[in-house]
């Protein structure tokens, strides 16, 4: 019986002086790393097995009673700090694994918002990049701020920037009330006739012909005026913008 203790806790005392230094010197490392740092270690078990298993005999022959159960006491006690050491290591571990699974739900949410995004623009389908909604969000925050100079100009820097994207024709469209804002009917002029003559089936741009009507009538261009307010009655017959055009006709004369 004193030798089968012996050999049992012989054997857990060599697993605890192999695996300690291992152990005091682990950091939090990955899943391979922690594979491979086990396989080493029960390797080394059964090297050290093997050799207990031939000298142990000799050995526990040689041994007093009372220096077995004086070992047996070391042994348990070197056993209970492995475990503690274990423990630590697979806590680690497991701390690990969940800072990568959060790591990489963290990072799969922050790609799909760099994605570009599927919408509907102005009632049409289209692909939208990040950068491009971010740049005509900050231009429209510009001009609901009543910024209107800096609207202008961040509304201008968006038709250049994207020429292509669905929201050009509402971007030219507040580009022109930028202006506007600002009473500088020329550059009111120029720019929702861009929009009129790029654009015709927009949402907008009845509205904006109403403000090119307006601005033409300030710069005493009468016959312009009205012949916008004409055009916008004929070619858009059905909106509030027409009933518009028909009362502000009957004033200029």
């Amino acid at each position: 019986m004193k030798s089968s203790s012996f050999v049992k806790y012989s054997t857990a005392a060599v697993m605890a002086f192999v695996l300690l230094p291992s152990i005091a010197s682990a950091g939090i490392f990955d899943d391979d790393e922690a594979r491979r740092a086990i396989l080493d270690v029960r390797t080394k078990i059964d090297e050290v097995n093997v050799r207990l298993e031939s000298k142990l005999d000799t050995k526990a022959d040689k041994s007093s009673a009372l220096d077995l159960s004086n070992q047996n006491e070391q042994l348990r006690a070197e056993v209970a700090k492995l475990r503690g050491q274990i423990e630590v290591l697979m806590n680690d571990l497991a701390n690990t694994q969940r800072r990568q699974q959060d790591f990489y739900v963290d990072l799969d949410n922050r790609i799909r918002k760099m994605e570009p995004k599927r919408m509907t623009v102005d009632g049409k389908e289209a692909t939208i990049e990040v950068s491009e909604q971010r740049a005509y969000d900050a231009a429209m925050a510009l001009f609901k701020a009543a910024e209107y100079k800096n609207a202008s100009a961040a509304f201008a820097s968006f038709v250049g920037s994207y020429p292509q994207s669905a929201y050009v024709g509402s971007a030219q469209y507040w580009l022109g009330n930028s202006y506007y804002a600002q009473r500088d009917c020329k550059n009111t002029i120029s720019s929702l006739q861009l929009l009129v003559k790029s654009y015709a089936d927009h949402p907008k741009t009845p509205d904006a012909m109403l403000n090119i009507a307006a601005c033409q009538l300030e710069l005493k261009d009468k016959p312009g005026s009205k012949k916008t307010l004409e055009a916008v009655m004929k070619q858009y017959p059905d909106t509030e913008a027409a009933q518009a055009a028909k009362s502000r006709l009957a004033s200029v004369k």
